[in-house]
């Protein structure tokens, strides 16, 4: 390279730009700044129509990468922290959510455990495309992954990577895109039941001398919507038979280290005072006359008073229930011909919802009665109405326009 005044060139006698030289070994290097830190780019080319010399990989030409440096330092963007891997980013991400429920922080571990065992884990968040990302997504569910599952790692990934473009790292986020469409959703939908497997598997608790015992408890969800976890975390005095209210403010859960915690409902909406029918109140009364009252009353979080506990005082959480609905259901079907499908705690809720939507309850209504934040969850339900459901209201419809017209009638007679 040869130097006059201060003007330097290559070999090619090209005039070199300030931050370019040429080091010993003939490769290329340009030096420049980030927050007044030196940084450099090297390759064997200085123009992109440059030859490679014989034996070197193939790379992007000096002139090439200023451009693409010049493109991030104009945007504000950071080139070297471009270089932080997707799982590097989503820890990042992780530790600024703080005081999370237990099965969110749950929910995050699942996420991470299943990136560390990705190739997609390790590529650098600047290079990842929208492309890519999506590519991921299908290749998790081709992988065998559920639906849920894909849709839970794309629900950490998604503001993950938004943080980055807050952070002025990257320009774009390339997991912004609709999950419809590009991964299909195989989840099954959890089915109502019908009105009459709803009469007779209450009469099946209810005349069954091991489960009759639970049978407040099963007409209860029923017939309120309640989420299990709300129901778990009742006590004495969030129930009021005088005005026939119960009150829901919290939730109980269990951890998986078996630690009894007192939450949050799951959302603000949540956080709500149902009206009971006489039907419900009478459930719970039975309930409370029935239950038997500990030498001492267990505390979760300051909490006492729960309606049903265990053998150790503890009240019981979901999965004690989950449990016995399995029970209850496997000897139904044991005993009769035409089987019951599969009855849950959630099912219940569902069933609730169901019936409510199609006794023509006001949408708005039955959303603050189920607790849904979102009035599209609760529309959802009136979407699954089928053609039985459609007949049905139009001639209920057709019956009060006959009564309308009758009346009509009537009056012009009577004048």
């Amino acid at each position: 390279m040869g130097m006059r005044g201060n003007i330097r060139r290559d070999s090619k006698h090209r005039i070199l730009r300030a931050g370019e030289t040429i080091r010993a070994d003939g490769k290329y290097q340009f030096k420049y700044y980030v927050n007044g830190k030196a940084k450099f780019v090297y390759s064997w080319r200085l123009e992109p129509t440059d030859k490679l010399p014989i034996g070197k990989k193939p790379c992007l030409s000096l002139r090439e990468l200023e451009k693409k440096i010049g493109y991030d330092l104009d945007t504000l963007c950071d080139p070297d922290q471009k270089n932080i891997t997707v799982l590097e980013l989503v820890e990042r991400y992780l530790r600024t959510k703080t005081g999370v429920k237990p099965q969110t922080k749950s929910n995050y571990g699942f996420v991470v455990n299943l990136l560390k065992k990705e190739e997609f884990s390790g590529k650098k968040i600047g290079s990842i495309k929208t492309s890519d990302a999506k590519l991921f997504l299908i290749k998790l569910q081709s992988d065998g992954r559920g639906y849920s599952s894909v849709k839970t790692v794309r629900g950490v990934l998604r503001p993950a990577f938004q943080m980055a473009v807050d952070d002025d790292i990257i320009v774009k986020n390339p997991f912004g895109f609709q999950l419809a469409g590009v991964v299909v959703n195989d989840s099954k939908t959890r089915e109502a039941i019908t009105k009459e497997q709803m009469r007779k598997f209450l009469k099946f608790v209810h005349d069954d001398n091991t489960y009759c015992k639970y049978y407040e408890a099963v007409y209860i969800l029923f017939h309120t919507g309640m989420r299990i976890s709300e129901f778990c975390g009742l006590t004495l005095k969030d129930i009021d038979l005088e005005n026939r209210i119960v009150n829901i403010d919290h939730q109980l859960q269990r951890t998986s280290d078996m630690k009894y915690v007192i939450q949050s409902t799951k959302t603000s909406a949540g956080t709500r005072q149902i009206p009971i029918t006489e039907d419900v109140a009478y459930c719970f009364r039975s309930i409370i006359e029935d239950r038997v009252k500990p030498k001492r009353e267990k505390f979760v979080d300051g909490y006492c008073g729960f309606l049903y506990i265990d053998d150790d005082g503890m009240p019981l959480v979901a999965m004690h229930w989950e449990h016995r609905f399995n029970h209850m259901v496997s000897k139904y079907n044991d005993i009769y011909r035409i089987q019951m499908p599969n009855i849950t705690p959630h099912i219940c809720r569902h069933t609730y919802c169901s019936n409510q939507a199609k006794a023509g309850m006001n949408p708005k209504t039955l959303q603050y009665l189920m607790g849904h934040s979102e009035i599209g969850v609760t529309l959802d339900v009136y979407t699954h109405l089928g053609l039985e459901d459609a007949a049905a209201e139009l001639h209920r419809m057709e019956e009060l326009q006959n009564a309308r017209q009758e009346m009509d009638r009537t009056k012009e007679e009577a004048i």
